[in-house]
């Protein structure tokens, strides 16, 4: 049965697609049997595996809106043992039309429970929003990784991300975890990179993922080739973050 582990935190621009696609796509290569489903209306964790985000009529509007069975919104991708349920901008509508569902919170959860079987992970890349997505991905998920980029107002939003995860837990997904915090963006030159790791591991503690992900070139020209960092630099900087961080994951699951 497969372990669902939602990326999320509501600030933009903090690694949560990067991260989604390239945790995915290296826990693929360490052979295990990975789905990773799109979230977030801007598609990205789609188009960056080199799907065409307009041609793909079933994903996960229709998952979320109980359309179409999961086992009919997953594709397979390039890289071995990663497919992925892709996303699309009409994603958006589902914030207004879920409202008025019995169950609005459990719709991702309940669509999942005919695949869980067939994989060992379910990622979840969400949106950088708190809203009814981003709760179905909570609501159905077993843990969830925090971004956080080592950057200036890193914290910021923390609190209230954790505050959300606290009522989460509390009315609806008691069983939810928090993975780990990841520090990403690192650049060792930076004081200020060094500041944020030891505050955010003096916080934190035990918490924060031991793999840090550092800022590194391969992995932000790797999207618009379509691809993962797996496969279009196995030897970089990134793709090694990745697999670190993946073995990490995979060897603390009980």
């Amino acid at each position: 049965m497969a372990k669902i582990i939602a990326i999320a935190n509501q600030k933009g621009g903090v690694g949560k697609t990067t991260t989604a696609v390239n945790l995915a796509a290296s826990m693929a290569i360490l052979e295990k049997k990975i789905l990773l489903v799109d979230a977030d209306p801007q598609a990205n964790a789609t188009s960056g595996l080199g799907i065409d985000v307009k041609s793909r009529k079933l994903g996960t509007y229709q998952l979320l809106e109980h359309t179409a069975k999961a086992n009919q919104t997953i594709i397979s991708t390039s890289t071995k043992n990663l497919d992925l349920i892709p996303s699309h901008i009409d994603l958006v509508a589902t914030e207004i039309e879920l409202v008025d569902k019995k169950n609005r919170e459990y719709m991702l959860k309940i669509a999942l429970e005919s695949v869980v079987n067939q994989y060992d992970y379910i990622v979840i890349d969400c949106a950088p929003s708190l809203g009814l997505i981003t709760l179905n991905a909570l609501a159905a998920a077993d843990s969830l990784i925090i971004p956080i980029q080592c950057e200036y107002f890193a914290l910021e939003g923390l609190g209230k991300l954790l505050n959300t995860i606290k009522s989460v837990q509390k009315i609806h997904n008691k069983s939810l975890d928090i993975e780990g915090l990841l520090l990403t963006m690192f650049d060792s030159r930076l004081r200020l990179s060094n500041q944020v790791v030891e505050e955010v591991r003096k916080h934190f503690g035990k918490m924060v993922f031991k793999t840090i992900i550092q800022r590194n070139i391969r992995l932000s020209e790797a999207p618009s080739f379509g691809e993962s960092i797996i496969d279009y630099d196995a030897t970089c900087k990134g793709a090694k973050n990745y697999l670190s961080l993946a073995n990490e994951i995979i060897n603390k699951k009980k």
